[in-house]
């Protein structure tokens, strides 16, 4: 399974926070630190922070710190929701017509198998497994 550059990047900043996770850290420092437009992690910031993977703060010493334990933030959860609006395939947008197969289509049982397999899979890990050394920013 392929996942989104906004998936990618999610879990970038979540394995990047896990590493202190008490420690705030702001989109610039970790924009910087990853190579990603700030703009574009503001997003994925308030996507992680909507389904409460982070907690944000404002004001001095505000940021972004992790909302639950490593240990608790199965990656699974996390690649399932970021990827909630991307469909593996075209035919399992709701809505979409575009196949000519998918009245007789045999294949999208099997490959919704696999994409609930990979799920499943990724969440025999958490994020506590996946931690790197404190980043340096």
């Amino acid at each position: 399974m392929r996942l989104t550059s906004f998936t990618d990047f999610g879990l970038r900043v979540l394995t990047g926070m896990a590493s202190t996770p008490d420690r705030p850290f702001t989109t610039a420092e970790l924009a910087e630190e990853f190579r990603i437009s700030r703009n574009h992690l503001a997003k994925v910031f308030s996507s992680l922070s909507a389904a409460v993977y982070l907690e944000t703060r404002r004001g001095g010493g505000g940021g972004a710190v992790l909302a639950r334990r490593p240990e608790e933030i199965l990656l699974g959860d996390v690649v399932a929701y970021l990827e909630a609006d991307q469909a593996l395939v075209e035919c399992f947008l709701s809505g979409s017509a575009a196949c000519t197969l998918t009245p007789h289509c045999r294949l999208k049982a099997s490959r919704a198998a696999a994409e609930t397999a990979f799920i499943a899979d990724r969440n025999r890990s958490s994020l506590a497994e996946c931690v790197y050394p404190p980043l340096n920013v």
